[in-house]
Order: structure tokens, then C-alpha cells, then sequence
């Protein structure tokens, strides 16, 4: 088994028990554990390889204890410490990382609360934690392209310097990332300025500056919404291709044989666009094959659905009106609608729209056990 699909598969076990974990303890053994036992590929049963409780005398502070040290060659390497899933990690206290950093031979720490998991070093000044961590892994939301960072830090594959290579550029990305997302939100003047500055001749007035406030976050949102549209489109042509290219070289198929039908003269530009905002936020948990698009009333009405059955709604468009609306649905298959600006506000229920995903994929594994 791949390594990613080695954390897909514990990553689903997880989404399973979120519900169920109301403590600390209950993290550790439902979550952390299963992360370090099958994702990392240390013993969690083998005290030569994982220390609970680990303890480390520091000063005058006697018998502290941290959550779990993974060790190799009877020194720590890795510590990690705990807090119940859902705790807020910003407002965490991490002082035992702190203070046994000074003390160990360990290079990384790990806070986490069995779904996020954030990794520390000592990038900055040697021996002394980082405030902010370099990587972090969400097992609920998985970003592939860190799929690769997290592997070094597996039992076979363990390199400090293999990792600590890497580290600042991730710690650096990660901040830029955060940036820039905090300016879609709420531009700065600064940021705002910026962009007017090269647009702008006239004198760079306040009024200016708060005109040009919605214009730099409209423009930047479209940017990015106008290159996922374009990444997908040709994705698509490619999937319509293969598609074609199979199916000449397939017999023809019976009216039985469960033609798929999309009705596609139906289907709106602004429905194709919100389809292919649907296939980008979902792309990190199931193959965007799987996804299809129908509409059979004509009415500006098309739903997304899971392997193209209509027993698995994922959301449904609205966008017959003036006033446009998503439909997500609930475990019971309920549809609720929100009001949304435009397809950009597809983007807000973007957790929805995966755990709605989650319920089918939960369903389907239970129903084969």
C-alpha cells in the first residue's frame, strides 16, 4: 500500500470517531496513536520505540511529563503533546515542547489534537522551539502536497537533516500562504495600495484607498477562481478524450446498460462554473471522475452527485432567480438552502460539502464490511 493511501486509510477511521472523542485520553487512543502506529510506522506498544508519559527534569521543574517521545537509539527524537480534538491549538499552552527542547536530544515537537498536527523545530535558534510551527498536517483535510513531507518523518524513512532541508522553505510557504489569505479576506491598506498605486495617477487619498478596497478583493478572487476554472477545464477536455477514445473502441451498449444522462443543452455557464468550484474543493478526497452534474428540469436547477446516482446528492444549484442559493445536504439527505453572492461563495461551505461526501464514503465502507 502507497503511503498516501496508508494515510487516507487512518485519516478515515478518524473522520469516524471525531464525533465520539469528548477528552484528552480519548484523542490519544482514538487518534494520536493510529497516527503514530500506522502513519508514522512506530510501535506504539514497544517502549523502545514510543514513551508515553516521557519524562525530562528540567531545573527546577521535576517530573514533568510530556504526551509520547518517539526514540531512536535510546534518545528522543520526536516529542508530542496532546490536547483533546476540537481544542483551540492558537491558545494551547506548549511548555513542556518548549522547556524539553533545551534539555533532549530531541529535534522536532509535535502539538496536535488527533486531527491537526503541527511540527516544530528549532529553525531559528539552535535548541530553543520555534513559536511557529514549519509544517502542518491535517488528517480531515489533507493537502497531497505535503503527503511527501510527512513521509520523512516516518520510522523507514527518518533523516533529521533530510527534514530540517525542507523545513524553513515550508515554514516560509506556509506563512506566505496565510498571508495571502488573510488579505482575500480583508485586504490591508498596504496590500490595497499596492495594486492602486499601478492603476491609480491621481493622488492616493483615503477615498481612493476604500474604493479600491473591493476592487482588489473582487479581482483577486476572480484571479484565483479564473485558473481553477481554466486548471479543471483541461482536466475535463482530457477525462472527455480518454472517454471518447474507450468508447470507440467499446460495442454499443444496450438502453439497459445505464446510459448516463447529464442533459447538458440544459446546463448554464455559471452551473458548469460552479460545478467545476464543487470538483476543486473536492478534489482532495475523492477523484473528481466521480463527480457528476445533472439537471433535468431546465429550470436553472442542476445537482452534484456522487458516482452519478441521484441516492447521493452532494449539493444542488439554485441559480434560477435573481437571487442565488446551495443546496447542501445533511446524513439524511435533507437539503438545505443558503443564499450565495456568486459561485466564489460555493468556497464558504467548502467543509460541508466534504463531510456531505463523508457520509456516502462511511455508508459505502460500512455496507462492504
Amino acid at each position: 500500500m502507497d503511503f498516501i493511501d496508508q494515510v487516507r486509510e487512518i485519516a478515515g477511521r478518524i473522520a469516524q470517531r471525531v464525533d465520539h472523542v469528548q477528552t484528552e485520553e480519548a484523542t490519544k487512543t482514538g487518534m494520536v496513536m493510529p497516527f503514530i502506529n500506522h502513519v508514522l510506522g512506530y510501535n506504539v506498544f514497544d517502549p523502545t520505540e514510543v514513551v508515553p508519559e516521557f519524562t525530562a527534569d528540567v531545573g527546577k521543574k521535576k517530573g514533568e511529563k510530556v504526551d509520547y517521545a518517539i526514540v531512536r537509539d535510546g534518545k528522543p527524537v520526536i516529542l508530542f503533546e496532546c490536547k483533546r480534538y476540537g481544542a483551540d491549538l492558537d491558545k494551547e499552552q506548549v511548555s513542556q515542547l518548549y522547556r524539553y527542547f533545551n534539555t533532549t536530544a530531541a529535534r522536532f515537537g509535535v502539538l496536535t489534537d488527533g486531527v491537526v498536527y503541527r511540527f516544530f523545530s528549532d529553525l531559528e535558534k539552535p535548541n530553543i522551539m520555534d513559536i511557529k510551527p514549519f509544517l502542518e498536517f491535517n488528517m480531515l483535510d489533507i493537502d497531497e502536497s505535503l503527503v511527501q513531507e510527512l513521509k520523512k518523518f516516518t520510522k523507514s524513512y527518518f533523516d533529521v537533516n533530510a527534514i530540517l532541508t525542507t523545513a524553513n522553505e515550508l515554514k516560509y510557504t506556509r506563512e506566505i500562504k496565510r498571508i495571502l489569505g488573510e488579505q482575500l479576506s480583508n485586504p490591508s491598506e498596504e496590500f490595497v495600495r499596492f495594486f492602486a498605486s499601478q492603476l491609480y495617477s491621481g493622488k492616493m487619498t483615503k477615498a481612493v484607498r476604500e474604493r479600491f478596497v473591493p476592487i482588489t478583493k473582487n479581482a483577486l478572487h476572480q484571479f484565483i477562481s479564473d485558473r481553477i476554472s481554466d486548471r479543471l477545464k483541461s482536466a475535463l477536455a482530457g477525462e472527455e478524450t480518454t472517454s471518447l477514445m474507450q468508447k470507440s473502441e467499446e460495442p454499443s451498449a444496450s438502453p439497459d446498460a445505464g446510459e448516463r444522462v447529464t442533459n447538458e443543452e440544459l446546463i448554464t455557464e455559471e452551473e458548469l462554473q460552479a460545478f467545476y468550484a464543487v470538483k476543486a474543493i473536492l478534489h482532495e478526497v475523492i477523484p473528481p471522475t466521480r463527480l457528476a452534474l445533472r439537471n433535468r428540469s431546465g429550470l436553472g436547477r442542476s445537482t452534484v452527485l456522487l458516482d452519478d446516482t441521484n441516492h447521493k446528492p452532494i449539493c444542488q444549484f439554485h441559480f434560477h432567480r435573481s437571487a442565488k442559493h446551495l443546496g447542501l445536504y445533511d446524513e439524511q439527505k435533507t437539503e438545505r438552502r443558503v443564499p450565495i453572492d456568486d459561485v466564489d461563495g460555493i468556497y464558504s461551505h467548502a467543509e460541508q460539502l466534504k463531510t456531505t461526501v463523508g457520509y456516502y464514503e462511511r455508508a459505502a465502507a460500512g455496507a462492504d464490511q
